[in-house]
């Protein structure tokens, strides 16, 4: 969006090029997790058959689930990608735009940190270092 917009400006551009990236990023993430998590999911399975294991159905209900964790990383990139999309949607001044889509994505990174260090109780310099 920040390309395209310090070019172009035009609000639907920057917007649909964004929306792009939304689709675009969501998707590369999905698809990544997926192939981490079958990975993952092949080698327990052989581990288990290796070993011989009795408890199979309970063992089978803490097995990963590749399109869980996939649909898990589009939503999660997905929210995280609106975020540029809602601050450049409402204003019209390029400059302006350009502005409050930096300092929105600076916001929520900022912002993520710190509901990340804060659920887990660690201090927020071992977040970010």
């Amino acid at each position: 969006m920040m390309g395209i917009g310090a070019v172009k400006n035009d609000a639907k551009a920057m917007i649909l090029t964004g929306f792009a990236g939304l689709v675009a990023g969501a998707c590369s993430m999905a698809i990544g997790e997926f192939v981490s998590v079958s990975s993952q999911l092949d080698i327990e399975v052989s581990h288990m058959k290796r070993n011989g294991s009795s408890n199979e159905e309970s063992e089978n209900e803490k097995l990963p689930n590749p399109m869980q964790a996939a649909a898990a990383s589009a939503i999660a990139f997905a929210f995280g990608a609106m975020v540029p999309l809602l601050a450049a949607s409402f204003i019209v001044n390029h400059k302006v735009r350009l502005t409050v889509v930096v300092a929105a994505v600076t916001f929520a990174l900022v912002f993520f940190g710190w509901f990340w260090s804060f659920s887990r109780k660690d201090s927020c310099g071992e977040v970010l270092f």
